[in-house]
């Protein structure tokens, strides 16, 4: 049967408290952790692991070699950029002015994919060490010490001299991405009034999406800008890491952290001061309950192995697994050649990126819109049936019409851009929102740094193996790899229809109780031991709901 959850019934009155600016000001300097993240996968991130492989296949797409130079130029970020080849990687130069026909499988440099990837693996293991971290010192701290890392890791990619200096920097960089991506989300949830924590979550990925923007725009612009662009457009993400960094120095810690680490009249305070009432006992003392449950756990690794605890555990892990294998990569991909193709000529790297980037960030601002009024469920369900049409129709048109060599007619062309731009749409308000906001709001107080550390490890490990896989997929599979992911997502919508519980409206703290003791599946988990376990802290705190 479907998921159901009981959330804001009559025995659990909602907590008091308004939209205040103080929390706006929390927000938007915490969401600079996710514009770090966006403009790094715009300069030099994930979808640059493909690009020289990319070339290739532009090359014998342009109506004349001039188009294709400036395509080559325009394409992408600093990896695709001349200047920084032949600094750097001079023999992926030679090779890229050698361009093979094949549309499916063409060369693809390992050394140049592992620059690029590094920053995935640094990100997962720093995950695990940002999670101690914010149990230990505090969200607060460890956002700032993302921006510290990512500061650094700027300073060494931007003024490198030799390789070394550009792997080291890229690990930096990693270690900046762990960090924000554990402490900002977990911020965000804790902060956020719980009728619209959704909303103020999503943020975080609504700062990604704009990152990205900026980042083709930049790197169109610097581009053209000899021999040092690739420097400004490398130096440039340096900004959100500074605004990060003291605009962090501003704002409040959340007074689960505080109270957490055994400051309570502080947590208490802030309480106040982020609600705008003077009445918040109510949420107070759900947070001190939360709060004397976790300090009963020294080890949040081995609890978070407990039966108990595996329903928030599956579902942080497949989220992230889902979020990747949605096909987003494989679209992304095809779609500079397919404005390309449609007649944009020389203009259509940039236009691609800018479509499809503001289409990105519209679409993620529906979602801020949308996920507190009509769930999450909701958003991820019809998600699902509008990335399957599309990434079946642009599968279709693709085998159908593009060969190994080769392009595609103009109307074919036309159709599969559209449906493109409809896939991120969906994409955008959906599973690559949902999938930071969700696991960071259902895991139980005691060991949600270290539960949600896994969702961040999971997402940086799957992106590392897609991105790793993609190339050599998509050779076998052709233009088959489209069906492949819509099978993906035939299995996502089952698993959301069935096996994700919905989660609007109720209080992070309230998430075992409202949440995964109403569910139909996962209930089974919970045994009558914690039960009792709860009542006797009841006797003890009977003024806890």
């Amino acid at each position: 049967m479907p998921a159901v959850v009981i959330a804001n019934n009559g025995d659990v009155p909602e907590f008091e408290g308004r939209i205040t600016f103080s929390v706006f000001v929390c927000v938007v300097i915490a969401a600079c952790g996710g514009l770090m993240f966006g403009y790094d996968i715009g300069v030099s991130g994930l979808y640059l692991i493909m690009d020289l492989n990319f070339l290739h296949f532009l090359y014998v797409a342009m109506i004349n070699s001039a188009d294709a130079i400036q395509f080559m130029q325009t394409s992408g970020g600093v990896t695709a950029m001349d200047d920084f080849l032949k600094k750097f990687f001079y023999q992926v130069w030679e090779r890229k002015q050698e361009a093979h026909e094949n549309n499916y499988c063409k060369y693809d440099n390992k050394k140049l994919q592992l620059f690029t990837s590094s920053l995935y693996i640094a990100a997962l293991i720093a995950s695990f060490l940002a999670s101690k971290m914010c149990s230990k010192y505090g969200r607060k701290p460890t956002m700032q010490l993302a921006s510290i890392f990512f500061i650094g890791g700027v300073a060494l990619t931007t003024f490198a001299v030799n390789i070394e200096m550009l792997i080291i920097g890229r690990l930096l960089l990693g270690c900046g991405v762990g960090f924000a991506n554990q402490a900002v989300p977990l911020f965000l949830s804790e902060l956020a009034p719980a009728k619209i924590r959704g909303a103020l979550n999503i943020s975080f990925q609504l700062f990604i999406t704009i990152g990205i923007l900026v980042a083709n725009i930049v790197n169109y612009v610097v581009g053209k800008i000899h021999p040092y662009g690739f420097r400004i457009s490398l130096g440039i993400a340096g900004v959100p890491a500074l605004l990060l960094c003291f605009g962090s120095l501003a704002i409040y810690e959340t007074p689960t952290s505080l109270i957490e680490r055994k400051k309570v009249e502080q947590g208490r305070a802030v309480l106040k001061k982020i609600r705008g009432v003077d009445n918040v006992d109510l949420e107070y003392d759900s947070i001190v309950h939360a709060c004397e449950v976790a300090s009963q756990i020294t080890q949040p690794y081995h609890e978070l192995m407990k039966r108990e605890s595996r329903p928030p555990l599956v579902i942080a892990i497949v989220m992230q697994v889902f979020q990747q294998f949605t096909g987003i990569n494989a679209i992304m991909f095809y779609a500079p050649v397919l404005f390309q193709t449609v007649g944009f000529g020389s203009d259509a790297a940039l236009l691609s990126s800018v479509v499809t980037g503001l289409v990105n960030v519209l679409s993620t601002t529906v979602s801020v819109v949308l996920v507190d009024k009509v769930g999450r469920r909701a958003l991820l369900l019809e998600a699902c049936v509008q990335m399957l049409i599309t990434q079946c129709i642009i599968g279709g048109v693709l085998m159908k019409d593009l060969k190994t060599t080769g392009t595609l007619p103009n109307g074919d062309a036309l159709v599969v851009v559209i449906m493109v731009c409809v896939f991120v749409a969906g994409f955008a308000w959906s599973w690559g929102p949902l999938g930071w906001l969700i696991p960071s709001e259902t895991f139980p107080l005691q060991t949600r740094t270290a539960g949600f550390s896994f969702a961040v490890s999971s997402n940086m490990l799957f992106t590392f193996v897609i991105a790793q896989a993609f190339l050599s997929t998509l050779c076998h599979l052709k233009a088959g790899i489209f069906f492949f992911f819509a099978a993906w997502i035939v299995v996502m919508g089952l698993f959301a229809l069935f096996l994700l519980p919905e989660t609007k409206g109720v209080p992070v703290d309230e998430m075992v109780d409202r949440v995964w003791k109403q569910h139909w599946f996962w209930k089974r988990f919970f045994n009558d031991e914690q039960v009792v376990e709860k009542k006797a802290i009841e006797m003890i705190h009977p003024h806890v709901t």
